[in-house]
């Protein structure tokens, strides 16, 4: 699908192949966005570590590793260096002993939401070259596309 234009009465294959060619594009712009307004200097795993924290308080090394989609070691090589500088918190399980359990320093709270903040911001001013009817029509379109796949993600096994 070359062609930028919006599909009427596209099928779900075309919408398909059109949502797999946006959601990366978009994810490239906000983790390189984020990156580069990082007043941490944090690395693209190191932010998306501490947006999965964030989401999931209390998640194992597994739990991070997996979200990374790599390995346990990587994770806690990551995850250490979040430590050290005060941004994750790493505890043991009450009831399992060698399982760790990480969460978000007020610190590491912090240095998302910045970046989160200024790239929020920065999508903002990009969206503001559309005309107010292209911006209600990306956000339902967002919405929709939300929905869908949230209720899908309740099904997953």
């Amino acid at each position: 699908m070359s062609s930028d234009k919006p599909l009427h009465g596209a099928t779900s294959e075309e919408c398909a192949i059109r949502v797999m060619d946006t959601i990366p594009l978009i994810m490239r712009f906000i983790r390189g966005d984020m990156r580069a307004h990082s007043a941490a200097s944090l690395s693209i795993p190191q932010l998306r570590s501490l947006a999965f924290l964030k989401r999931n308080p209390g998640a194992s090394l597994s739990d991070l590793a997996e979200h990374l989609g790599v390995t346990c070691a990587t994770a806690s090589t990551t995850t250490e260096r979040l430590v050290q500088r005060n941004f994750v918190q790493r505890c043991d399980h009450p009831q399992e002993r060698r399982r760790v359990v990480l969460s978000l320093t007020d610190e590491g709270k912090y240095h998302l939401q910045q970046s989160l903040d200024q790239t929020r911001a920065h999508i903002a001013d990009i969206l503001n070259s559309l005309t107010a009817e292209q911006v209600s029509q990306i956000e339902a379109g967002l919405t929709l596309l939300k929905d869908v796949f949230e209720q899908t993600e309740v099904k997953a096994p």
